[in-house]
């Protein structure tokens, strides 16, 4: 339940691991300057026909952003008012396109091949009794739940609305917390039903 990973393959699932961490990188170091609001829409486009590339279920995936509608909105009319339009587009066609790139990563990538590509990058942390298998792991679970959260929150939201709750949608933050320690706890199960992740007995 923890992965959203499409076991349909793709061009996509096709791409080295590594190169598609890469990418994600460099494209949020190459965006984050860019005040060009026509840039960021027309990567907007190139990711969104990504997506298509997967199918009509690809497309489904870009809900991701369902939750985070109305704080993008608040986030857009500040910015309008204290930098303008074109610097408000900009800024919030950039905050899409890496969270829809993030997601589209999880999405193509097996959690076994990310934590096996993240995990070398943490070696030289060994010297200090820290296992690099860790790190990644968690690095690659805290990737994996973003969406899934994102999503939850998104379906608590419409549950809310269907019984007629309104805007209050801040008295979901309640429900939200408990969805996300049994979710943690149903992971946690899983973790342990597999095996876990063995701690170092030369450190103990």
């Amino acid at each position: 339940m923890i992965s959203l990973y499409r076991h349909q393959p793709s061009w996509l699932h096709r791409i080295p691991t590594g190169v598609k961490i890469m990418l994600l990188l460099l494209s949020s170091v190459l965006l984050f300057p860019v005040q060009q609001s026509w840039i960021q829409v027309a990567v907007l486009a190139l990711i969104i026909a990504s997506y298509a590339s997967l199918g009509t279920r690809g497309l489904n995936h870009i809900s991701v952003l369902r939750p985070m509608q109305w704080l993008l909105v608040a986030i857009f009319m500040l910015q309008w008012w204290t930098t303008g339009p074109n610097a408000a587009t900009a800024l919030i066609v950039r905050m899409i396109n890496m969270i829809l790139l993030a997601n589209l990563v999880t999405l193509t990538t097996r959690m076994e091949d990310m934590i096996a590509t993240i995990s070398p990058c943490f070696i030289p942390l060994k010297i200090f009794g820290i296992q690099p298998d860790r790190i990644a792991f968690a690095i690659s679970l805290f990737i994996r739940f973003v969406p899934v959260l994102m999503a939850t929150m998104n379906t608590l939201g419409e549950a809310w609305k269907v019984r007629g709750g309104g805007y209050q949608r801040w008295r979901l933050i309640i429900p939200m917390m408990l969805i996300t320690l049994k979710m943690s706890d149903t992971v946690a199960e899983a973790i342990a039903a597999r095996g876990g992740i063995s701690p170092d007995t030369k450190n103990h």
